[in-house]
């Protein structure tokens, strides 16, 4: 009984660290591997491929890698397209973004109703076949436009329409105190009306330098004709003092004579 208790007490001494070891190594051998996956990026697949073909024919869509488009990178401060809103005839800004690099200002598209153009003055003309007419004056908005309406509130007038690369129209004469406005239009619509886009026509306002110059040259006509007047003036009174004088001298002769006799 002794020696096959201490042939179990020796057993339970070494066993532990036995079972223990191959344990832990059973269950790292059973445990998966980690696989750790590779991530292929593709670039403008050819879409065109009818994946629902189930034939035997080899017909798998080329791979291509493609270089992607750059945008240019401005190295120093960004440059703004020379255009100018309220000349008449201008190429497109758009047109000189794509043919230059250029950079224009935030543009409306076309679903919406353009902003309202910002109207410069009403001119009459003076000169010319147009004489007696007005010109309208404006500058476009920051929309799409594919043309300009000039409205003359409160008359009877009939909207002129003109092309979208105008800046002026001409209406006829117009009563002081009337209303003009200048409408953008596009496929969404028209602007509305505002501060900015509408004006009433002041002919002592416009025809002012016209007045100034009139009272200067009436002033100076006026300075010319009395410089004219004393000139004159001045000259009859020295064609006088000789008759005076001889008539003088005369009587003075007729005196003496008298006295000798």
């Amino acid at each position: 009984m002794t020696s096959r208790n201490l042939i179990l007490a020796t057993l339970l001494v070494f066993a532990p660290p036995v079972i223990h070891d191959s344990f832990f190594s059973s269950a790292a051998s059973t445990s998966p591997p980690t696989t750790r996956h590779q991530i292929v990026f593709m670039t403008d697949l050819d879409l065109s491929y009818d994946y629902g073909d189930t034939s035997d024919e080899d017909h798998s869509p080329d791979l291509e890698v493609r270089s992607s488009v750059r945008t240019p990178v401005f190295a120093g401060k960004p440059e703004y397209c020379k255009y100018n809103p309220c000349l008449e005839d201008q190429e497109p800004c758009d047109l000189l973004a794509t043919n230059s690099g250029c950079l224009c200002p935030g543009m409306s598209g076309s679903d919406v109703p353009p902003y309202p153009p910002v109207i410069n003055g009403l001119r009459p003309v003076t000169d010319g076949d147009n004489r007696a007419k007005i010109e309208v004056q404006w500058c476009a908005p920051s929309s799409e436009v594919i043309s300009y309406r000039i409205v003359i509130e409160g008359t009877d007038i009939p909207a002129l329409e003109v092309g979208k690369a105008s800046r002026k129209g001409l209406v006829d004469s117009l009563e002081v105190g009337t209303k003009v406005c200048v409408e953008a239009v596009n496929n969404a619509g028209h602007s509305r009306p505002s501060e900015f886009s509408c004006k009433r026509y002041d002919h002592s306002g416009s025809s002012g330098h016209g007045l100034l110059a009139l009272v200067i040259g009436g002033g100076v006509g006026l300075l010319l004709i009395l410089v004219a007047t004393s000139v004159i003036f001045w000259k009859l009174q020295m064609c006088r003092k000789p008759k005076r004088h001889s008539s003088r001298g005369l009587g003075n002769t007729l005196n003496n004579t008298g006295g000798h006799q």
